[in-house]
């Protein structure tokens, strides 16, 4: 079932190169299709507004709406759709809400200043960002858990307003989506979704705002959108299919491992579950319960076609060499299922979320442990990280001189000025010398 590599294998580079070698979005078809049909959408949204959002509502979600502002849940239909979610589940959700908010509340940044001895001034001023627009999936694939995890930490880092979209083909609503917004403290919903949607935040139509950055998890036509409108506006990432790599021992349980496997190799077909064992023995148990428990699986079929095309079996002598490898493969998922765990962790350099011993499933990372679950996927966790609340705060820096510093300055900027052949750079420093003479012609 699983692709068995062997570290030692000569072959072994080729083969893991091969593995990793995989689109970071679903294939489109191998041309250029998908973006010229985006860059189409993106310009008729600028030029037309409301009117274009409209048109490709009623054309691609099937929804016969008239003007904008039916786009926008209203409030007695936000509350209705709360109503309509069973206790059990709401529980759920305001339990894992409070989690993410509790481990968010400890990222946040505060300004900071210092006073060198001449009297100078140095920081910086760390403010929220205005707006944020939150993408969420629609229709049956809906994800109330992406809500929170990406609405809780703008909330958290102090954005003023948060607004969401999300996709209501043929006027299918998912409550729990609505419900995971009301929790989360999202202040307005339009029921648009697609690359339309994407373009009416960044650039804003008569009835949507126009927001500073765009969060959140779509298909390939949200991603190539949220691509092209980066620099007019923020993003959060590109991110490709899910993925999860599992470091484990013969401490493991098979069974727990080929679960873990299980589930993520369920999302989609493209999904990739990858373990790195040091046993033998181990290895041959984690075949036999993939084939023993996938049978069971509701999403057969998808986990199947996820293992065989994208999951892999890799056989080291140490776990030196697991550690290697998954600074190498850089995972959105790392999971460590080894004896001494916190060991092994420290080894770890690259991984977007890392699951340390035998009970941290990653399933519990995806749901409610409280970090955000919108983690970099293939392989950029080398440079990136989680989405967090640093993610909605921004940096300004502070310069404050005395009097004594801009007279020390301003003599090392002089001569840096001069270098660079930047004269008035060079005469505005030394303006401010406090010998009152002249600046050099």
């Amino acid at each position: 079932m699983l692709l068995e590599l062997q570290f030692a294998d000569k072959n072994f580079e080729a083969e893991l190169e091969k593995l990793l070698a995989r689109n970071l979005e679903v294939d489109s078809g191998g041309d250029d299709s998908v973006e010229s049909s985006v860059k189409t959408i993106i310009a008729t949204v600028r030029a037309q507004g409301d009117n274009a959002v409209i048109d490709y509502t009623r054309k691609l979600d099937n929804l016969d709406v008239a003007q904008a502002s039916q786009l926008e849940l209203p409030v007695a239909a936000i509350d209705a759709h709360i109503a309509n979610v069973d206790d059990e589940l709401t529980e759920a959700l305001q339990a894992a809400a409070m989690r993410i908010r509790e481990f968010h509340q400890k990222e946040v940044q505060q300004s900071w200043c210092y006073t060198e001895s001449n009297g100078t001034r140095l920081g910086q001023n760390i403010t929220a960002v205005d707006k944020v627009g939150v993408y969420v999936p629609g229709g049956k694939a809906a994800y109330p858990s992406s809500v929170l995890m990406t609405a809780i930490p703008a909330k958290v880092a102090g954005v003023g307003e948060i607004i969401m979209t999300v996709p209501t083909p043929n006027a299918e609503v998912n409550s729990a989506v609505i419900a995971a917004a009301s929790i989360a403290g999202v202040d307005r919903i339009f029921t648009i979704g697609g690359a339309q949607a994407v373009a009416a935040l960044a650039y804003g139509t008569e009835t949507i705002p126009r927001v500073d950055k765009i969060v959140g998890p779509g298909n390939i036509y949200v991603a190539t959108a949220k691509k092209m409108v980066f620099g007019d506006v923020g993003i959060d990432m590109i991110a490709g299919p899910s993925e999860v790599l599992i470091i484990c021992d013969e401490t493991a349980d098979p069974d727990w491992v080929a679960m873990d496997l299980f589930a993520q190799a369920e999302h989609d077909e493209l999904a990739q579950s990858m373990v790195i064992t040091t046993s033998q023995s181990m290895a041959g148990k984690i075949q036999a319960s993939v084939r023993q428990l996938l049978p069971e699986m509701e999403r057969r079929k998808i986990i199947e076609k996820s293992l065989n095309t994208q999951g892999a079996l890799i056989l080291v002598d140490a776990l030196n060499q697991a550690a290697e490898i998954a600074n190498r493969i850089a995972p959105e998922h790392l999971q460590l299922m080894v004896k001494d765990a916190q060991a092994l962790l420290g080894q770890v350099r690259h991984a977007g979320a890392i699951f340390v011993g035998k009970y941290s499933a990653e399933a519990l990372g995806d749901y409610c442990a409280g970090p955000s679950h919108v983690l970099p996927t293939a392989g950029t966790a080398r440079f990136s990280s989680p989405l967090g609340v640093y993610d909605f705060q921004k940096r300004s820096s502070i310069i404050q001189a005395s009097m004594e510093g801009a007279d020390e300055m301003a003599k090392i900027a002089a001569v840096l000025a001069n270098c660079e052949g930047l004269t008035a750079h060079r005469r505005a420093a030394q303006y401010r010398l406090t010998r009152n003479a002249k600046p050099d012609a």
